[in-house]
């Protein structure tokens, strides 16, 4: 699989570092869901238009890649995100959240100006 790259932010180029993180939470979930899923299966990211607040998170799970994806995963765990999406997600962090309002996948954009209160939705 492919590994994130860890960089310390006061030494690494721009270009170098990747444009969206996935939580050690995030990791072990999509590990979880693929280890049940075909070989080659991933989780597919991106932005939409719609929701309440303009645009939405949409969260697919998929067998095939496009060669300009950005592929974020270590471990079992494998994340693509379309170049359309990630200029939305940029400085994201894909987070999976287990609380008691239930267990769901959290994106943490520093983007957006406001979001809905499940955090599916958001706008710029």
């Amino acid at each position: 699989m492919t590994d994130t790259i860890t960089l310390d932010p006061a030494t690494a180029s721009a270009a170098a570092v990747p444009p969206v993180a996935l939580s050690d939470n995030a990791v072990r979930r999509v590990a979880k869901i693929l280890a049940s899923e075909a070989p080659g299966t991933a989780l597919r990211v991106s932005v939409e238009g719609g929701g309440c607040s303009g645009f939405q998170y949409k969260y697919d799970l998929v067998t095939e890649r496009e060669p300009d994806d950005l592929a974020l995963g270590r471990d079992d765990a494998l994340v693509l995100i379309d170049p359309m999406s990630v200029q939305y997600l940029a400085g994201s962090v894909i987070d999976f959240v287990d609380d008691l309002m239930g267990q769901s996948f959290q994106i943490r954009n520093p983007n957006a100006a406001s979001s809905c209160g499940c955090g599916v939705s958001f706008s710029l």
